[in-house]
């Protein structure tokens, strides 16, 4: 009853227009099909309505007990082990599984909902358009047919600048999570800090992690908080993919232990903003006991396909000492079972078969990235003037950088991943990802101010079929998810290029 009483109070105060499920939202001034963001292969509203009442139940299919339990929480409907006689039933299956692992279909009528999926990930997607299309206790009527673009849709979080909590990127994947967005890329140790307990080296942790920009606090994730994250991402159909940056962006490990440095001195803990200073000793064997030891424990916790080896602006490298390191590295990702994710510069080493590059530079030409992407190496797409969460919108934002570019949200819906890299077969890029530097992001209030309404807009580019991306209508759907926003606590940017 709690939210239905949060909706009366929103009506009265005046909310309008919204077209989800959350607690307080108001009835649809448009065609909530119309609204579903990302934008699905097709949507067809009907006539009519299913109501929500005391006699609903929600029942699940054998593979779908788990999405239904989290549909039960959202709307305050029981699941039965059966569909009471007339009716009124919101029923999840798992069925043909020769669909893709996120595909599914909603059908919603005036005595039953029907949702079915290849994969309970599917089911989970489902649940996420149905939870935009209700509407306090009512749900319009039509169908919806949908499959996601890409495989990867990722955003990642930056928690080595400034470090967050457990809470705090749980709330994040909840956020992604309404959007289909199924990857998360955590950045977990740089200059400014290192943010993961390493058994095997525990200094990494305690005091390479003890500080973060500006002498700001620090913090760690003892191995069984990042496992209660990996796990709470996995609820949710979001894989976690772990990023130790190497060689390069690594003080805060030489300062743990000198006798990764090369002449066997620590340098003093970092707190500034500069790059590309620090690396790690490629001439040294410590340097890959101390990697093959990193490596092995955070596979043992990880259990996603890919570990993120960084890779990126290593200045203080040597040109042939990156390809040594990068070379070996890689050897030891796949020696512990894992594929190797790394920043594009990987390309200039030998990538193996399976070795993702992510590129993240702010031109669409790079002919070694094309030439490595037409030679099977994956393409994952994070263009920094186009897809990072940091920049700022305009010159006035209070916070993030402007290095890559300013950039609003018709700048970052304003691409299309499958074309955007000349030279690059639209067969090699695995997905898109929206990356959240933190070095000016203290709090998940900035977090949030920062990520909407530009998140939506990558994750509608990594899911939607190309033909849907129009601009027009993107930003009335947009418009549409603020009073979702609002109920759920998201704080966002009013960019004026949306009508609120």
């Amino acid at each position: 009853m709690r939210w239905r009483l949060i909706l009366a109070a929103l009506v009265a105060a005046g909310a309008s227009t919204v077209a989800v499920a959350e607690p307080g939202a108001a009835a649809p001034a448009r065609d909530a099909y119309a609204d579903i963001l990302p934008a699905p292969v097709s949507a067809r509203p009907e006539r009519g309505a299913f109501t929500i009442g005391r006699h609903t139940t929600i029942t699940a299919g054998p593979g779908a007990r788990g999405v239904a339990e989290q549909l039960s929480a959202i709307l305050h409907v029981p699941v039965a082990s059966r569909a009471p006689k007339g009716g009124n039933t919101i029923a999840l299956a798992v069925a043909g599984r020769d669909q893709g692992d996120e595909s599914y279909r909603l059908d919603v009528g005036p005595g039953r909902v029907t949702l079915t999926a290849g994969r309970a990930a599917g089911l989970f997607a489902g649940v996420q358009t149905l939870r935009q299309l209700a509407n306090g206790t009512s749900i319009p009527a039509g169908h919806v047919a949908d499959a996601p673009r890409f495989a990867y849709r990722g955003a990642m979080l930056d928690v080595a600048r400034h470090f967050f909590s457990v809470a705090q990127v749980e709330r994040y994947i909840d956020q992604l999570a309404l959007y289909k967005i199924n990857t998360l890329h955590l950045h977990l140790a740089d200059d400014q800090g290192w943010r993961i307990m390493i058994n095997s080296w525990p200094r990494l942790a305690t005091y390479g992690g003890s500080t973060a920009v500006d002498g700001d606090p620090g913090g760690y994730y003892t191995q069984a908080q990042y496992r209660a994250i990996v796990a709470y991402a996995a609820a949710r159909y979001v894989t976690v993919i772990p990023e130790i940056d190497m060689p390069g962006h690594v003080n805060a490990a030489l300062a743990s232990y000198a006798e990764l440095n090369c002449d066997g001195v620590a340098p003093p803990l970092y707190t500034g903003t500069d790059v590309g200073f620090s690396s790690l000793c490629v001439n040294k064997e410590v340097t890959y006991r101390f990697l093959d030891d990193v490596i092995g424990e955070l596979a043992a916790l990880t259990p996603g396909p890919y570990l993120h080896i960084g890779g990126d602006e290593a200045h203080a490298t040597s040109q042939a000492d990156y390809v040594t390191f990068m070379n070996r590295v890689q050897g030891i990702v796949a020696a512990h079972g894992k594929r190797v994710q790394a920043w594009h510069q990987v390309v200039t080493a030998s990538p193996l078969p399976t070795t993702v590059a992510q590129y993240w530079d702010t031109t669409n030409v790079n002919p070694q990235v094309a030439a490595a992407a037409a030679n099977g190496t994956g393409v994952v797409l994070s263009p920094a003037n186009l897809a990072y969460l940091d920049m700022k919108y305009n010159d006035s934002t209070p916070l993030g950088q402007d290095w890559a570019a300013l950039i609003e949200v018709a700048d970052a819906y304003g691409w299309d991943p499958g074309t955007y890299l000349v030279g690059a077969p639209t067969s090699a890029v695995r997905g898109v990802e929206a990356p959240l530097w933190t070095e000016t992001i203290r709090t998940s209030a900035d977090i949030e101010y920062m990520a909407f309404p530009r998140l939506p807009a990558i994750a509608e580019l990594g899911w939607s079929p190309a033909s849907t991306h129009d601009w027009a209508a993107f930003r009335l759907r947009l418009a549409a998810q603020a009073p979702r926003w609002q109920a759920l606590g998201i704080n966002f940017y009013r960019s004026p290029q949306i009508p609120w």
